[in-house]
């Protein structure tokens, strides 16, 4: 069954030894931060800490951070059970109904899809207590390095819509707190939240935002999935639980929003205004560098009476948001597949912090397949801003970067093996020349064929016969060596 809430998922943690309680005192300001990065360093429990200077709410942290919270947070044994289902509803696509017996066959298959959809219902659980006359400085934020400019709400569903043609937009964008009823909105160019934006502004007219925090962790999961445009972020929250998400309209603005978060924020975002932003201390480990966004302007908040404040931390990996982006690599392969079925698998590692590096492995078939899949990957979605992808032969293990890296020092010439293109980047790279725009690095590390200029003999991978494996697994124990 899907989880009615965060604090339902809170009490699922707890059964399963995955969460620790701390009453001692803490202050949001950096202190959260230092105690949850040395835990989370440690692949420590999620933390709930009930006792938070100046505020009444509790703040609930690293609850996505391990292989097994993430699994836990998704209702799944395995991540990859994720990935199965998906790749059972693209077969409909694929192989689309052509006789009376073919529809009947995956009517059930529809029948479950359709059951996704999101309910308008009357009343939720977050609309408990209004407040008309909203402070932000009442929420527990988190202040979570010493250079960051402020307080930052770092784990926010923003539901936007577009409006040309209504549909909604689910995304995860910092949110630095200006005063009590300001915060930027640090949505980048390439968001769909700041194409909504961007619209509204040729309009002339605000763009109405909700900013929810807390519900079903699946919910969560699905503001920060790279869904095709125009796919539901809710929709695809549904399939998640295998059950609709439950919505109620917001009090001031147009906007219907998950019944059961723990905090709303209602406001608008102006077509004019703009602010600096920033610095913050960003999941490259780096602070990114202070700019200009747009500005948020709170109306109302409402909230339930017993909230607690879901947030994350971002930095040096390992932390919470490298599980997520293990999640989107587990859930998301089968749409790479999808299209490129000559991939086998994929890796994002956490050193290059989701979006640096891709590893990927193939069936190579034709000379220049290597790159073939490079240049196709530079152009699907959020794959346009790896700067570096490396591909290597089917039977190499992607998830083992030291395999990987053996094969890319030992298979690479770099005059023949490397591709490098310009295009656009992430606004959190650094290094680039020029913001948002800059080259990346394709590595071909896959066996060499003499059709791709390679004249010498390829050497033979050392390994032994199967018959001298069998016979020292048969005899292992006569060795006496464990």
């Amino acid at each position: 069954m899907a989880y009615k809430d965060l604090q339902e998922f809170i009490q699922v943690l707890e059964q399963a030894g995955e969460l620790k309680r701390i009453s001692t005192e803490v202050d949001s300001e950096l202190e959260i931060t230092e105690i949850t990065d040395r835990v989370s360093k440690a692949y420590g429990p999620a933390l709930l800490f009930e006792n938070v200077k100046g505020s009444n709410l509790p703040v609930l942290i690293n609850a996505f951070g391990s292989v097994k919270r993430m699994a836990i947070s998704l209702q799944v044994e395995q991540l990859d059970d994720l990935a199965g289902e998906i790749i059972s509803f693209l077969d409909i696509a694929d192989n689309m109904p052509k006789s009376l017996l073919d529809k009947v066959k995956v009517l059930p298959k529809l029948a479950q899809v359709s059951s996704f959809m999101p309910r308008l219902v009357k009343s939720g659980a977050c609309q408990e207590v209004i407040e008309m006359q909203p402070s932000l400085l009442d929420l527990p934020i988190l202040k979570c390095w010493p250079e960051d400019a402020g307080r930052f709400i770092t784990l926010p569903q923003v539901y936007t819509k577009d409006p040309e043609s209504g549909k909604r937009n689910v995304g995860m964008y910092r949110l630095q707190v200006y005063d009590e009823k300001t915060t930027g909105m640090h949505w980048h160019m390439h968001h769909d939240g700041a194409q909504n934006y961007r619209k509204n502004c040729k309009l002339g007219q605000v763009t109405e935002v909700a900013v929810a925090l807390g519900g079903d962790p699946a919910i969560t999961y699905a503001g920060t999935a790279p869904l095709p445009k125009d796919i539901d972020e809710l929709i695809f929250a549904g399939f998640i639980r295998k059950k609709p998400v439950d919505l109620v309209k917001c009090k001031t603005i147009n906007m219907e929003v998950p019944a059961d978060a723990e905090i709303v924020i209602e406001g608008y975002v102006d077509p004019v205004e703009r602010r600096i932003e920033g610095p913050f201390g960003d999941h490259t480990g780096y602070y990114s560098l202070a700019d200009e966004y747009p500005v948020f302007h709170v109306k109302c908040i409402t909230r339930k009476k017993n909230a607690i404040y879901p947030a994350t931390i971002v930095g040096k990996p390992p932390q919470e948001d490298c599980y997520m982006a293990l999640a989107t690599e587990r859930i998301f392969l089968p749409l790479l597949q999808f299209q490129l079925p000559e991939i086998v698998d994929m890796h994002l590692p956490m050193e290059g912090v989701f979006h640096n590096c891709v590893l990927l492995s193939i069936k190579k078939s034709f000379p220049g397949h290597a790159r073939k899949i490079m240049s196709s990957l530079w152009g699907m979605g959020q794959m346009m801003f790896a700067k570096f992808i490396v591909i290597v032969d089917e039977d190499i293990n992607v998830q083992n970067v030291s395999e990987v890296m053996w094969k890319v020092f030992n298979n690479v010439d770099p005059r023949r093996d490397t591709m490098i293109v310009e295009g656009p980047l992430d606004v959190l790279d650094h290094s680039a020349p020029l913001p948002l725009f800059g080259s990346k690095m394709g590595f071909d590390a896959t066996k060499k064929w003499p059709d791709e200029g390679h004249t010498r003999e390829w050497p033979k991978d050392i390994a032994m016969t199967r018959e001298i494996i069998e016979l020292v697994n048969q005899k292992w124990s006569e060795y006496k060596i464990d």
